[in-house]
């Protein structure tokens, strides 16, 4: 599971409330006027052999007024607590002190799972402490999901299925997590993305589903709509483009490519949704011959779905 790539994607679509729910303590002022600018600065290495100490998502504040200087938010995440190293966190965050010039810099980290890991560094001799160094802490595993179920930020309730509960609340979770992304997130494409995001961290299975259906009906009535609206629109998307192209090429011959295209690319989407909500995680290179495929091909792969055992009986 590549859970950098999840949150870098969570965090840079939603950036002003990421910062507001992983970071509060030094995001409080910050509003919807306040430009954060995701930065993409590879570190200079000293020697050519030497790893990069890039982390996940550093994130530049500033405010349009000019009434303070800019704020500098380093954000790690990390699914395992005894991978993380406070001294490369430490390096980092000076890498980009000297690099922008700033002493402005919150060092932020995301926590999946709970364990032991460093939460200070201090460096000195017998007499004194020459460098104090910590960061702030969010550790979604010590949050209890009650506290965010009815919460008006896309990205806690995007999380609540990492948060804490008890096996008997995972539909509840997951629930309120969808309900969330249904009510926040106004864009049929993003719906679609974090709907992936939450059913990755949800986990539920094929028992937990069916009671979600029976406990959520019309909830989990929209949940299978997203993917069938998604699909229309991807059919009017590509007659648009069609009707543009057919000015050049012929307006009858492009409706008709733009209606293929847009039907292909939407069966193609409703297919890796099924296989999702039937066997987890689709593997990229089965999502690369998914978007490949001919219209034929899909719904033939559609078909088998309901009677298939693996993905592999599925596109065999």
């Amino acid at each position: 599971m590549n859970h950098d790539q999840n949150f870098k994607n969570l965090i840079l679509d939603y950036p002003h409330k990421a910062l507001e729910f992983f970071a509060g303590a030094e995001a409080g002022s910050i509003d919807q006027n306040t430009r954060i600018v995701p930065i993409r600065q590879e570190q200079l290495k000293e020697r050519l052999g030497d790893r990069f100490r890039e982390l996940d998502v550093p994130l530049l504040v500033e405010w349009p007024d000019g009434r303070r200087e800019a704020l500098l938010f380093v954000i790690e995440e990390e699914s395992r607590p005894n991978r993380f190293s406070i001294h490369r966190l430490a390096h980092y965050c000076l890498d980009l002190s000297e690099l922008f010039d700033t002493d402005r810099v919150v060092p932020v980290v995301i926590f999946l799972q709970g364990g032991q890991y460093a939460r200070e560094l201090d460096l000195g001799g017998d007499r004194h402490n020459y460098l104090h160094f910590h960061y702030l802490v969010c550790d979604l595993g010590a949050m209890h999901y009650e506290q965010y179920r009815e919460s008006s930020n896309i990205v806690a309730r995007l999380n609540l299925p990492n948060m804490a509960y008890s096996t008997e609340q995972r539909v509840d979770v997951y629930a309120h997590a969808v309900r969330g992304l249904n009510e926040l997130e106004p864009q049929l494409e993003k719906q679609l993305k974090y709907l992936d995001f939450i059913d990755i961290y949800a986990g539920l299975d094929d028992n937990e589903l069916q009671l979600y259906r029976n406990q959520y009906p019309e909830e989990a009535e929209k949940v299978s709509n997203f993917a069938e609206r998604f699909r229309a629109e991807g059919i009017q998307l590509g007659v648009k483009q069609g009707m543009q192209q057919g000015v050049q090429q012929g307006m009858q011959q492009g409706m008709q490519q733009g209606m293929q295209q847009g039907m292909q690319q939407g069966e193609a989407l409703v297919l890796i949704r099924q296989l999702t909500l039937k066997f987890g995680d689709v593997p990229e290179e089965m999502r690369q011959r998914i978007t490949a495929a001919d219209s034929d091909t899909l719904i033939r792969w559609l078909e088998r779905i309901l009677t298939a055992e693996t993905i592999a009986e599925v596109m065999d």
